[in-house]
């Protein structure tokens, strides 16, 4: 959380080619949740986020840009997209299930960091539980020595269990019944809280027997979840999740042009469209949320909403919630240099994955200059041709390349293949140029 524009902006560089508009804008509204954070509560109360709306075609990386972020922030963020929302009274999702969902998510990081935190507990929990049922413990009245002689067949066992050593043994559990949560966030909280009841009903009536013989290596695996719902605190880590989720949570609304009523839809085709944007207004502009984990204030979640507005424009939005998004960024499209820079500079490209897949087969790929430039060129003519969909063309054109060594890689183990823009021009040229090829194939 407590990271700098720039460096927000340098981790983004990595992964996310140009876009430094939207890169900064994001950076600078990150700070800001910081910032807030440190003053007085009065004041705290007073700051509201400046929800962010991105405006770019597909491909350009508005969706790249937000799944990066889930993974760099400690902070709860969830990513939903609009068009599967519909306004009350309609079948589907309601807009207050994107807030649920956002405090599950909040949960999940604080569970992760309290397993952390007592990761020590967890660990000599399991460990101790194993070793009980490899070595049964003395019978009672056992003379000193033998108590001596046990205590090192302890110590001994524990070693051999924490290497590994007894990973194959097979050992008979006796599982605690664990409670199945059920995380539906389309239900109502108080019909969650019912079906949850009849889960604990239904497993307490089940009385078969709950003994398992299990290997060692997946004894571990069982017993750190019995020791993580035995040691933690589940009522105060939902409490630090509904907090933390109400002063730090982010929610990125994808799509949201797709419920935008555009001036040429001549009405109103489906009339959920506007009735969504009405049923966010609250949510976005702060309202009270009643989760099966407790109330969720809105206030201070920042909203980052993105489309690509090619049959609706921003101000085909009602102007409510337009109003509700004050700050605007718009995502350039991508030219033959960037989709270059896209292949050539990010962390883990396409390039590097597609080497790595093929170094499993013993093949050793290779992309000279050349190459990666045509690939780039030519994947750029076919955003112009057809439709432009931005970075994703360049999976459908290199998997085109691709395609025959690919599938005859496994009879090539140890072969290096250079892959040359010849090879490229060859594969892709008579696609690019015939226009109704490229649609259907390209």
């Amino acid at each position: 959380m407590n990271l700098t524009p720039k460096e927000i902006v340098e981790y983004l560089d990595k992964y996310v080619i140009s876009q430094n508009n939207a890169k900064k804008t994001i950076a600078l509204a990150l700070r800001t949740r910081y910032r807030r954070m440190q003053l007085d509560q009065e004041l705290q109360d007073e700051i509201m986020p400046k929800n962010i709306l991105m405006i770019g075609s597909t491909g350009v990386g508005k969706t790249e840009i937000s799944r990066r972020l889930a993974k760099m922030m400690r902070v709860p963020f969830i990513k939903v997209e609009a068009s599967k929302y519909t306004e009350v009274g309609f079948v589907g999702r309601d807009v207050e299930s994107m807030v649920r969902d956002l405090v599950v998510a909040s949960i999940a990081i604080v569970k992760a960091e309290k397993e952390e935190e007592n990761k020590e507990k967890i660990e000599n929990y399991v460990i101790n539980k194993i070793v009980e049922k490899l070595l049964p413990p003395l019978p009672t009245g056992a003379s000193e020595s033998k108590q001596d002689d046990y205590q090192r067949l302890l110590k001994s066992m524990e070693q051999r269990v924490i290497s590994g050593e007894m990973d194959d043994k097979t050992i008979e559990l006796e599982m605690d019944k664990i409670n199945i949560e059920f995380n539906d966030t389309n239900l109502p909280p108080e019909m969650a809280k019912v079906q949850e009841s009849f889960s604990k009903v239904f497993s307490q009536m089940n009385k078969e027997d709950n003994k398992k013989e299990v290997t060692v290596k997946d004894a571990k695996s069982l017993l750190k979840i019995e020791a993580s719902s035995k040691l933690l605190d589940s009522t105060n880590i939902n409490a630090q999740a509904l907090e933390r989720a109400q002063d730090g949570g982010i929610i990125f609304l994808d799509e949201i042009d797709k419920i935008a009523v555009s001036e040429k839809s001549q009405g109103r085709n489906d009339p959920s469209k506007e009735g969504v944007q009405r049923d966010l207004l609250p949510i976005v502009e702060g309202s009270s949320v009643t989760t099966k984990y407790g109330v969720i204030n809105t206030d201070h979640i920042l909203f980052i909403a993105a489309g690509a507005f090619h049959v609706s424009k921003p101000s085909d939005l009602i102007p409510e919630l337009q109003g509700r998004f004050p700050l605007r960024v718009e995502l350039e499209s991508l030219t033959e240099d960037t989709l270059y820079k896209i292949l050539t500079q990010t962390k883990n490209s396409l390039l590097n994955q597609y080497e790595a897949l093929l170094g499993v087969e013993g093949m050793k790929l290779t992309f000279e200059d050349d190459a990666i430039k045509a690939l780039a060129k030519l994947a750029h003519r076919a955003n112009e041709v057809t439709e432009d969909i931005g970075a994703r063309r360049l999976h459908t054109v290199i998997e085109k390349v691709l395609e025959e060594l690919s599938f005859s890689a496994d009879e090539r183990n140890g072969e290096e293949v250079i892959i040359t823009s010849e090879l490229v021009h060859e594969k892709l040229d008579i696609v690019v140029e015939d226009d109704d090829l490229s649609r259907y194939i390209l």
